[in-house]
C-alpha cells in the first residue's frame, strides 16, 4: 500500500499528557515534533480520571505556559489524614516541608496540553490505527500508521519516543529489556458521587475490612474507593451496600461520617507494580506509563510521566540542538533513579494501608505498628509529606 513519507525532528508515540507535554517542551525550545494517538482528543477529554499533582508538577504546567488554570481551578492540598484504628492523624505537608500538592484531574491537564498544542500550532494527529515503529537503531527511524481518514504515513524523524502508555507497542522494540513487576492481590473499587465533600483534604484509611480513599472531583462531584478482590463486579454492589462498606471502613471514635449522594460511575480498578529497564534502545526512548507504572495509593503516575518528559526534553535538546547525541546515553540513568524512589513510595503506602490476603495476627499489627511509628514521629511524617508532595529536582 502506497504511503506519504514525511520528516520532522522528533517522532512521539502517544497524545495523552507524557506526550503531549514533551511535545510543548519541545517547541518551547525550538525542536519539532509530531504526535499520533489512538484515541480522539474528545475520547481522552471526556475519559475521567483522576489526578494528584506535586508542586514540581504544577510549576513545569505554569512555567512552560501550558496554563495557570490548575492554580485558580485545582484545589490545593496541604496534607493529608492518615486514618487508622478508628482515628485520623494529620500529615501537614506546609509544616513538614513547605509544600504543597493539587488536585487537579489529569483529563483537566491533557485539556490544557491539548489547547496548548493547538495554539501553538503542533502536530497532533487522533484517531491513528496500525501504528508502529520501525528502524529505531538507524540515524532514520520511522513511525508508520493510518490517519483517521484512511491514509498510510511514514514519519521520518532523529528520535523516537514512545509514550504510549501502560499497554504501550512501542515498548516490544527495546531489545534486551528487563521488566520488574509485581501483581497485588487486590483492587479498588471506585465512584463517582454527586454529593458535597466529606473531608477538605485525602484521607487514607485503614481498617479492619480493608483500604478506603476519600478524595474529590469537583464541590459537587467526589470520588472515593475502597479495596475489593481484583475478581469484583461493579454491577453486584448496589449503592446502599456501597454506602454501607465505605460508612464502615471509615467509622470511628470521632464519629466521623461521609455525605453521601447519587453514585454516578463505579469501576474495579486492579493495578501492579512494574518497571522496564533501560527506556532506550537505539534512537527510541520511553517516558511515563510504557516504561512503569505504580499503585495509585501514592498518587505518582502522572508526576512520573511529568518528570520522565522533563528529562527527556533536556536530554533531547541538547542531542538536536548541540549535536551532542551522547546526552541520550544519560536519559535512563537520570529518569530510572526517580521511578523506583517512586516505586518504592507507592509500595510502602499500599502495603501498609492495605489489608493482606492471608495475613496473621503478627502481620496485622506489625502493619498498625508501622502506622503507629510514622504518625508519631517528626522523622517518618517528614519523609512521607516529602515523598508525597515530590521530591525536589535536582
Amino acid at each position: 500500500m502506497s504511503r506519504i513519507v514525511s520528516s520532522t525532528t522528533v517522532g512521539i508515540v502517544g497524545g495523552g499528557p507524557a506526550g503531549l507535554m514533551l511535545s510543548h517542551l519541545l517547541h518551547v525550545a525550538g525542536v519539532e515534533s509530531v504526535v499520533v494517538e489512538s484515541r480522539s482528543r474528545d475520547q481522552i477529554e471526556h475519559t475521567h480520571r483522576a489526578g494528584i499533582l506535586e508542586r514540581d508538577s504544577v510549576r513545569l504546567l505554569v512555567d512552560s505556559g501550558v496554563s495557570d488554570r490548575v492554580l485558580r481551578d485545582g484545589h490545593e492540598h496541604q496534607g493529608i489524614d492518615l486514618r487508622f484504628n478508628g482515628v485520623s492523624h494529620r500529615i501537614d505537608f506546609q509544616a513538614l516541608v513547605g509544600a504543597s500538592t493539587w488536585l487537579y484531574p489529569q483529563t483537566d491537564v491533557f485539556a490544557d496540553l491539548a489547547a496548548a498544542r493547538e495554539r501553538d500550532g503542533g502536530d497532533v494527529r487522533y484517531s491513528v490505527t496500525d501504528t508502529a515503529v520501525v528502524d529505531v537503531t538507524s540515524d532514520r527511524p520511522a513511525m508508520l500508521f493510518t490517519d483517521s481518514k484512511s491514509v498510510r504515513h511514514e514519519v521520518r524523524c532523529a528520535v523516537l519516543v514512545g509514550a504510549d502508555g501502560s499497554h504501550s507497542t512501542t515498548r516490544a522494540s527495546v531489545a534486551d529489556r528487563k521488566e520488574y513487576f509485581r501483581q497485588y492481590p487486590f483492587a479498588w473499587f471506585g465512584i463517582l458521587c454527586e454529593a458535597p465533600p466529606s473531608a477538605p483534604e485525602l484521607i487514607y484509611c485503614r481498617s479492619e475490612r480493608g483500604f478506603a480513599l476519600v478524595s474529590r472531583r469537583t464541590d459537587a462531584i467526589q470520588r472515593m474507593y475502597f479495596q475489593c478482590s481484583p475478581d469484583e463486579s461493579a454491577d453486584d454492589w448496589s449503592e446502599d451496600r456501597i454506602w454501607s462498606e465505605l460508612q464502615a471502613r471509615l467509622a470511628g471514635e470521632d464519629d466521623f461520617a461521609l455525605t453521601e449522594g447519587r453514585i454516578l460511575a463505579r469501576t474495579v480498578l486492579p493495578f501492579r507494580s512494574y518497571t522496564c529497564e533501560p527506556m532506550r534502545h537505539g534512537n527510541l526512548l520511553l517516558a511515563g506509563d510504557a516504561a512503569h507504572t505504580v499503585p495509585p495509593t501514592g498518587a505518582k503516575g502522572l508526576n512520573l510521566a511529568l518528570a520522565d518528559v522533563r528529562v527527556l526534553a533536556e536530554v533531547v535538546e541538547r542531542a538536536v540542538l548541540k549535536h551532542d547525541w551522547s546526552a541520550l546515553d544519560t536519559y535512563t540513568g537520570r529518569a530510572v533513579d526517580r521511578v523506583w524512589k517512586a516505586q518504592h513510595f507507592s509500595y510502602w503506602m499500599t502495603t501498609m494501608l492495605h489489608a493482606l490476603p492471608g495475613a496473621s495476627d503478627f502481620d496485622v499489627h506489625r502493619q498498625l505498628g508501622e502506622l503507629a511509628a510514622v504518625v508519631g514521629s517528626e522523622h517518618g511524617k517528614r519523609y512521607l509529606a516529602e515523598a508525597y508532595t515530590g521530591w525536589p529536582r535536582s
